[in-house]
């Protein structure tokens, strides 16, 4: 695992990191926007204590452990993208806490996603965190789960974000959320 000064991190605010996406994308996950450590490894969801990749792996969605805290290999991820799994965010620049953006940082993020589904054309959607979801689409009594329209033609979800700073959930609570949105997109069955 790679280990990083304060003042390596701090100076990831800002820097932004490719979509993970490929040709077959049927499962689109949508970050908040990338913490520091992801910015420092290029990796999605990649802090040591964030529980993505352990949830994907308990869901059945993953095959074979990923542990992204030192950044991903392309076998990784070629292998997500094989799944026909992507990943992008609301906000492109990197915090320390997504709680440092601004209701128009997010509203502008969920205008770009809802080009970036248009253009990509997953079958679902699933935006990580119900609170960036309403800001970002204006939808302050949403709840988490399937909404009740679609995203530029996909299946739009919200389900729990899995940073550890979201103490409440566990792998295992995650893990069913988001199977639930791959047996949606036919990632699983």
């Amino acid at each position: 695992m790679a280990r990083f000064s304060k003042e390596e991190l701090r100076a990831q605010y800002g820097v932004e990191l490719p979509d993970l996406v490929g040709p077959d994308l049927r499962l689109l996950f949508v970050g908040i926007n990338p913490g520091l450590w992801t910015a420092a490894v290029q990796t999605h969801f990649a802090h040591p204590v964030n529980r993505f990749y352990p949830a994907l792996l308990a869901a059945g969605i993953l095959t074979t452990p990923v542990d992204p805290s030192a950044g991903m290999t392309d076998a990784d991820r070629r292998a997500f993208t094989d799944r026909g799994l992507g990943i992008t965010n609301l906000v492109a620049g990197a915090t320390a806490r997504a709680d440092e953006l601004s209701t128009e940082e997010l509203r502008a993020g969920g205008e770009r996603l809802t080009r970036f589904v248009a253009e990509h054309r997953p079958a679902v959607v699933a935006v990580l965190g119900i609170t960036a979801y309403r800001s970002a689409f204006g939808a302050r009594t949403a709840v988490a789960g399937r909404q009740p329209e679609p995203l530029g033609g996909a299946e739009l979800w919200v389900v729990p974000n899995p940073s550890g700073l979201n103490a409440h959930e566990t792998v295992a609570s995650l893990a069913v959320a988001y199977g639930e949105v791959a047996r949606a997109a036919g990632v699983i069955g």
